[in-house]
């Protein structure tokens, strides 16, 4: 009953990130709306834009190729198993120990390479320009991120995130400045690679300025459900990974019960709320950025990390 109990409460985690990811795009999406003094659409229909899109006909050029089919199912797998592995309202779960750092980062790289690929495949100019302009983003945040993961393995001793959520909770962390550079670094990095503002707009289609919208323009159908579907979990994701890491606060422990389970949700489902009127209020309080500014915006993030895992390497040996 025990191994029964651990795979629901697995396959309950891998579940959540799926049907909330959509809400968190739609609450974003409303709140900004709020705060410009508009009505905004409504929080289910990032739903029904999926439902729609999986209900319509596929259209392919006549050149793509057997990579330009199957590219949304690998992006919309990868980033899923790298959300369910976050810990989100409990730790030690059935898989918790292949919820690693690397791992996760590795499965994003995976996704991204493919959508770059798919981007290129049928030869447009737009698919062209938004794969180049991703890869320019991803070899800035890339290692962005995995310095931020370096300092934090260095800080709790393992890469694993539910030892660093627990570690997090325990009185040997206190007042770090290395844990507040890492916080800025995933978060720019986080903003990057969610293509949202001053990186990218998600929602305008300009040909000159658009990074993401520019590799699907020749998506439609499911497999443009599979990559919309695939950019809600990834914001998810991110948003998870920053409550994990520095506010896991009111998650379960394996096997406390489902009394615990359920107020892990219900704290998970808060930070979701707060973490979505905090990018609201940020996007509405800032421009875009040019593009040839993206570089040394992102480069922050990773100085930030390197900074950061420099810090403790100092404060160590004192």
């Amino acid at each position: 009953m025990a191994v029964i109990a651990d795979w629901l409460v697995q396959g309950m985690q891998m579940a959540l990130v799926l049907i909330v990811a959509p809400l968190l795009t739609g609450l974003v999406r409303k709140i900004k709306a709020r705060l410009l003094r508009r009505q905004g659409p409504s929080l289910l229909q990032p739903y029904r834009d999926l439902h729609r899109l999986l209900r319509k006909e596929v259209v392919l050029a006549d050149n793509a190729s057997w990579l330009f089919r199957i590219a949304p199912y690998v992006v919309f797998t990868a980033i899923w198993v790298a959300a369910a592995l976050v810990p989100t309202f409990a730790t030690g779960l059935l898989f918790s120990w292949s919820a690693d750092l690397i791992a996760i980062v590795a499965l994003l790289g995976t996704a991204r390479f493919f959508l770059a690929l798919a981007g290129l495949d049928v030869g447009t100019s737009f698919g062209g320009i938004g794969s180049s302009r991703e890869m320019m983003i991803a070899s800035v945040a890339e290692p962005a991120l995995l310095m931020a993961a370096f300092t934090l393995s260095l800080l709790a001793g393992t890469t694993q995130l539910s030892a660093i959520a627990n570690f997090m909770l325990s009185q040997h962390v206190g007042l770090r400045i290395s844990l507040g550079l890492v916080f800025v670094a995933l978060l720019i990095a986080a903003l990057a690679e969610n293509a949202r503002i001053p990186v990218d707009n998600p929602a305008t289609h300009l040909e000159l300025t658009m990074v993401h919208e520019a590799m699907v323009l020749e998506y439609s159908g499911r497999h443009l459900a599979m990559i919309e579907g695939a950019a809600f979990v990834k914001l998810l994701l991110y948003a998870s990974l920053m409550a994990c890491v520095f506010a896991p606060f009111g998650m379960a422990a394996a096997g406390d019960g489902p009394l615990a389970y359920l107020a892990g949700i219900a704290a998970y489902l808060v930070k979701l709320l707060l973490a979505a009127v905090v990018l609201a209020v940020f996007e509405t309080s800032i421009a875009k950025m040019r593009v040839f500014r993206l570089p040394e915006f992102i480069g922050t993030a990773l100085m930030l990390g390197l900074l950061g895992t420099l810090l403790l390497f100092v404060t160590r040996s004192l």
